[in-house]
């Protein structure tokens, strides 16, 4: 099979971004949480009790990706190998950067300050697993055994992960005794979940436009061939005028709004427009909806598609 130069970029650009997320989740888990010896949740903070009861800093990738590896063995069979396959390399990226990147740290960048630190550590991962996620990937860890136990029960993802993290950040304090280390941990935990939603909401985040002009034909159309977004014409009435007008309704991503604000200034410059931030915008060229398999659901559907069917007859 024969792959053009756009086609190859855009199968390794996701890697590459992995990649990418990898060294900078690195950093603030080993220059910000890490020295203020806190444990985080997921594999990585499993790997972070066994580096305090060994004293080895390479046991923390170590530790890390072997749990990782009996993970993906069982979700091979459980989940199937396609997950498998797109979790292989995330979570070898991150283990063999947490397995190096520690030494070069002898404590934290900012002495002194373990709150600091650690929310700092919170934001900067948080960013990186955003980034692993928008381009497709997966760290392992909370996410294989969530995908198990999604497959299996009837609980969420959602709620496999924060009931698995929270085990393993309280379990610190078996080991170490100290209430702090684990409310720290917990602040990680609600500062990354938080930035990771961040992420993946702000790429998705969408707009929609208000376009009120005279030369609406020729925006819609420019719209159309520029900024390759549909356009839906409505027919509208000035009250104060008491003039039949057109209104254009648009809906884009956030960060192709100002290409839309140019078309309308370059065309109308006293075109009347309005923009206001849209959550949840599915079809063609947003986001496709997903609903759970659901017997009630199946039943209603048939059963409103059985009164509209009487009713044409």
């Amino acid at each position: 099979m024969q792959f053009s130069g756009k086609q190859l970029w855009m199968s390794s650009r996701d890697y590459i971004m992995i990649m990418l997320a990898a060294v900078i989740y690195g950093f603030g888990f080993s220059a910000f949480i890490l020295p203020e010896k806190v444990v985080i949740g997921g594999v990585t903070g499993l790997g972070t009790i066994v580096y305090f009861l060994t004293n080895n800093t390479y046991s923390i990738g170590l530790t890390q990706y072997a749990i990782n590896l009996v993970l993906l063995g069982i979700a091979w069979r459980v989940v199937g190998k396609a997950f498998v396959l797109r979790t292989i390399f995330g979570a070898t990226a991150i283990s063999l950067v947490v397995t190096f990147m520690p030494s070069l740290f002898d404590g934290p960048l900012v002495p002194g300050q373990p709150f600091m630190n650690v929310c700092i550590g919170g934001i900067i991962s948080g960013i990186a697993l955003g980034i692993v996620f928008i381009n497709n990937g997966s760290t392992g860890g909370t996410d294989i055994v969530a995908a198990i136990v999604a497959k299996k029960t009837n609980v969420t993802v959602g709620r496999t992960m924060l009931y698995v993290d929270f085990a393993i950040i309280s379990s610190s304090y078996l080991f170490f005794h100290e209430i702090s280390r684990v409310v720290y941990g917990f602040v990680v935990l609600f500062i990354t979940t938080y930035m990771v939603d961040l992420m993946i909401n702000t790429n998705r985040q969408a707009v929609q436009f208000t376009i009120v002009s005279k030369k609406w034909d020729k925006i819609a159309t420019a719209v159309n061939n520029h900024a390759r977004r549909g356009v839906t014409v409505i027919d509208g009435m000035g009250w104060y005028t008491k003039q039949p007008m057109k209104v254009l309704l648009v809906v884009c991503r956030k960060i192709e709004s100002v290409t839309i604000f140019r078309i309308v200034k370059s065309i109308d410059p006293q075109a009347f427009i309005t923009q206001g931030n849209v959550n949840g915008v599915y079809g063609q060229g947003f986001d496709q909806i997903k609903l759970k398999n659901d017997n009630k659901l199946d039943k209603l559907d048939k059963q409103l598609h059985d009164e509209v069917v009487e009713e044409k007859c």
